[in-house]
């Protein structure tokens, strides 16, 4: 056993999932610190508008150079403020404390962030002889790729009070009808379903946990509950989405985008070229989807549904399916070490200081996130429902919790923000640390690498299809808002157009699938951030090649990308690094080619 699994036995959390501790940002909402804080803040950065506002373009580049870092050190301390009440409003979405906290550093935050907004536009409004100047000076070689990211929104940005402006009609437009969508979720309950065994689930988590359930009709009713609570709302919904969408509209036509996914691939930075490739590859492969299912349809004996596709292939599988709090962690760990002890010492801290939050509860927000505060560490919110299903989603967010702490060490607050495709490597890569070191665990036990592998294509499905038709429904909900407003049954429509396209014959999409779409947070949030996932399970899946070709020879390189953070372009940062080209077709074809093979691998044990 290792060292790092050793020490986390010797804890006291034992078997059933934590909570997390936010004492390393505040006490609680009477904390004096928090006021404290809020009150510098607003203070310097009065104090920093006063001394600059106007001056920005007769600095020389070492007086820049330190501008950057006392912006850098507002930005920190405005991260502490907003994360506490946030991550708190997540794990309880029923708190009236937190929400009013929320709002109350929104506004504040905001109104410190109009008052620098000035700094970054008078760099944008320079002479172009002068900024390229400040890109090539040695005083700011750190900040070069920020400089770039500013060069690249020049012709987007709008007047100061017009950004102003914007900053404030989002605490009570788009940022706060997302709030609302997540607000009402949480106080939504959900029909309880009894399984055979007698035990109950009322909670999303728990239902969605369901959808792995050995039995159909448990799954069918999971499915059903929580699918009639996006029925009945079916229209709020569609509202809010519209109105999402209405306001990217309108943000495109004052800064100048041709489109929502023309600002959000600058933003990302994906190129158009990258983006239809991924679409149109994964778009000519629906049929390794569709073939997969059949197997399982033949497997089961009987037609797959929507609610059945994570249906466990083996009718007993319910017992072999299940693994525990404590020991999924020592497990994931175990994994980890066999990559890179230090790696799996990190992440061991998060359980040791109660960095995540596991445990179920009604009022909890859904899915899972890794929520980065620089400066300190990331905490990780997920609901653990004891299956493997829930192992693969905490090694996921720990990837990203991991990838945070190589840039926590290396970058200034700038360059901390990796760019989308490179965040989400990490995470991917993580979950396939562990499935090769459970299969490894597994060779006697035939029923669980089966279930290994068949959750592993899933996975994959998942990540190539699922994913990136998300996208494609985005790609026709913002083209339909371009040319005006929509309603729920435009977007159930265009949802299940989709699904059937992608499902074929092979799955029967039943129709209680056309309101899913409400439930895909990322589509309020983010527009075209699901196609990333599957960009990034793509340069994972290169880079987990790489892996285990050259073996320990990788992992410097690998861990040198993850520490890189924002500070390099993500095409050139992938090529340097661990050679891995986004813009080849071949490293898309790689992707698909190892789902292919997986596939006959699976064939040839049924």
């Amino acid at each position: 056993m290792t060292q790092s699994t050793d020490v986390l036995q010797a804890t006291v959390w034992a078997e059933h999932p934590q909570e997390w501790d936010l004492s390393d940002l505040y006490q609680g909402f009477d904390d004096p610190q928090l006021a404290q804080d809020l009150q510098e803040l607003q203070r310097q950065a009065a104090a920093f508008r006063d001394q600059f506002r106007g001056r920005v373009s007769a600095l020389f580049p070492e007086q820049l150079a330190e501008c950057f870092k006392t912006l850098e050190a507002i930005a920190e301390k405005s991260g502490y403020l907003y994360a506490f009440p946030s991550l708190i409003f997540s794990a309880d979405t029923r708190n009236t404390e937190a929400k009013q906290f929320l709002d109350k550093a929104m506004e504040a935050l905001t109104a410190i962030e109009n008052q620098l907004l000035f700094f970054d536009l008078e760099l944008q409004g320079m002479e172009a002889n002068q900024f390229d100047s400040f890109r090539q000076a040695t005083a700011l070689s750190t900040y070069q790729h920020y400089l770039n990211r500013i060069a690249q929104a020049r012709p987007y940005t709008l007047s100061e009070d017009v950004e102003q402006t914007r900053n404030q009609d989002s605490l009570t437009g788009r940022q706060a009808f997302i709030q609302l969508r997540s607000v009402h979720l949480g106080e939504q309950e959900y029909q309880p379903v009894t399984t055979i065994d007698g035990k109950s689930a009322s909670t999303e988590a728990e239902l969605s946990a369901l959808l792995y359930n050995p039995h159909p009709e448990t799954r069918y009713a999971a499915y059903q509950s929580v699918r009639q609570v996006m029925q009945q709302h079916n229209s709020l919904y569609g509202y809010i989405l519209n109105t999402v969408a209405q306001d990217h509209k309108l943000e495109n036509q004052m800064r100048g985008y041709s489109s929502t996914l023309h600002k959000q691939l600058i933003a990302d930075e994906v190129s158009e070229p990258v983006f239809r490739a991924i679409m149109d590859g994964t778009g000519a492969r629906f049929d390794l989807f569709q073939r997969y299912y059949q197997l399982k349809e033949k497997a089961l004996g009987q037609k797959i549904r929507t609610c059945d596709l994570y249906a466990p292939w083996e009718t007993d599988a319910d017992s072999r399916a299940t693994i525990g709090y404590k020991t999924g962690v020592e497990t994931l760990l175990a994994a980890l070490d066999q990559f890179d002890a230090n790696y799996a010492r990190r992440a061991e801290e998060f359980f040791l200081k109660n960095w995540v939050d596991a445990k179920i509860r009604p009022g909890k927000r859904g899915g899972a996130f890794c929520s980065y505060t620089y400066g300190k560490h990331s905490y990780l919110l997920m609901s653990y429902t004891d299956d493997y299903n829930s192992l693969f989603t905490l090694a996921h967010e720990m990837g990203h919790g991991l990838h945070f702490e190589w840039i926590d060490d290396r970058q200034s607050y700038f360059n901390s923000n990796p760019p989308m495709v490179l965040a989400e490597i990490a995470s991917t890569f993580n979950e396939l640390l562990l499935l090769d070191y459970l299969l490894k665990q597994a060779t006697d036990d035939k029923a669980l690498t089966k279930t290994l592998i068949t959750r592993q294509l899933e996975d994959q499905l998942n990540l190539l299809f699922r994913q990136s038709t998300i996208s494609r429904l985005e790609l026709a909900i913002h083209d339909r808002a371009a040319q005006g407003s929509f309603d729920q049954s435009f977007v159930n429509e265009e949802w299940m157009k989709l699904y059937q396209k992608l499902c074929g014959s092979a799955v029967d999409v039943l129709p209680e699938h056309q309101y899913d779409w409400a439930r895909i947070g990322h589509i309020y949030f983010k527009p075209f951030y699901c196609y990333q996932y599957t960009a990034s399970n793509i340069v994972s899946l290169a880079c987990y090649q790489k892996y285990l070709e050259v073996g320990k020879a990788f992992i410097p390189g690998y861990l040198e990308l993850l520490a890189s953070g924002g500070s390099l372009d993500q095409v050139e940062a992938l090529r340097q690094f661990v050679g891995v080209d986004i813009e080849d077709a071949a490293t898309i074809k790689g992707a698909l080619t190892y789902v292919e093979t997986l596939l006959d691998q699976l064939q040839a044990t049924i």
